[in-house]
C-alpha cells in the first residue's frame, strides 16, 4: 500500500484521515506544519503527499513549490474553500489534484489511486514515439525534449500520454477530467486547465504559442505539432 503523508494543522481533521487511511493498509505519517512536513518528506519518502493549503508558517501552496523544486512527488491538495483562489494558485504550482474537506476516507482513498495509478497502455504501440523534439517512452514512462529528459509531474505524464495516444483528436475538459484525473462527475476544469499551463511550459518552446497542445476554444484540446 502507498506511503502517505499528511501535512494538515487541525488536529481532528488530521487524526481522522489518518485514522481512515490506516485502516485501509496505508502507511500514514502526519505533520502539523509546513516546515515539520518538509522534513518528513526526507526522512519517511512518502509515496504521496497529501497537503492542507491553509497552514500556519509556511502555506501549502509554498510548500508545493518546494517540493517540486527537486521532486515529482504525487501531490493532493486538501482546502476547506473549493472556489478560492488558492486552489487556482496551488493547482500552478504542481499540485497533481484536490480535495475539498471534509472527504470521507473512501473518496480519498480513490483520488490516491487514481493519482499513483500506472497508465495501461495497449499493444502494439512503439517503445518511444517521437513528436517533433519530444521523445516519449511508455514503457519507460519517460519524456525527453531535444535529448534532455523533463521532469513531469504524475497528472502532467498523464496528460500527455492521453493526449498524445489519439493526436489531432479533440478531448473536452470533461472528457480529460474523467480519463485523466478519473473524476466521473461534472467536474472543475481548473484541474485541465493548470495542468495544461504547467505542461506547456515544459515541452513548448513558448509556452505562450505552443506548437504542441492547442486550444479549440469552446471544444477543448488537442495534441499535434504545426
Amino acid at each position: 500500500m502507498p506511503r502517505v503523508l499528511l501535512i494538515e494543522d487541525d488536529p481532528s481533521v488530521r487524526e481522522g484521515i489518518e485514522l481512515g487511511l490506516r485502516r485501509r493498509g496505508h502507511d500514514v505519517r502526519t505533520a502539523a506544519t509546513g516546515e515539520a512536513g518538509l522534513t518528513a518528506i526526507r526522512e519517511f519518502g512518502p509515496d504521496l503527499l497529501l497537503l492542507d493549503l491553509m497552514l500556519p508558517g509556511i502555506n501549502g501552496v509554498q510548500v508545493c513549490r518546494r517540493v517540486r523544486e527537486s521532486s515529482q512527488l504525487p501531490i493532493i491538495m486538501l482546502t476547506a474553500r473549493g472556489d478560492d483562489f488558492d486552489v487556482v494558485v496551488g493547482l500552478e504550482a504542481g499540485a497533481d489534484d484536490y480535495i475539498v474537506k471534509p472527504a470521507r476516507t473512501e473518496v480519498i482513498e480513490a483520488r490516491i489511486r487514481a493519482v499513483l495509478r500506472r497508465i495501461e497502455e495497449p499493444g502494439g504501440r512503439p517503445a518511444v514515439e517521437f513528436h517533433g523534439d519530444l521523445a516519449i517512452d511508455r514503457a519507460g514512462l519517460a519524456v525527453s525534449k531535444a535529448g534532455e529528459r523533463l521532469a513531469l509531474a504524475p497528472s502532467e505524464l498523464k496528460l500527455l500520454l492521453y493526449l498524445t495516444a489519439a493526436p489531432e483528436q479533440v478531448f473536452s475538459r470533461q472528457q480529460l477530467l474523467e480519463q485523466v484525473w478519473e473524476h466521473s462527475y461534472h467536474g472543475d476544469a481548473r484541474l485541465v486547465d493548470a495542468c495544461v499551463r504547467r505542461l506547456r511550459h515544459k515541452i513548448e518552446d513558448v509556452a505562450g504559442s505552443p506548437r504542441y497542445i492547442q486550444t479549440l476554444r469552446g471544444f477543448g484540446y488537442r495534441f499535434g505539432p504545426l
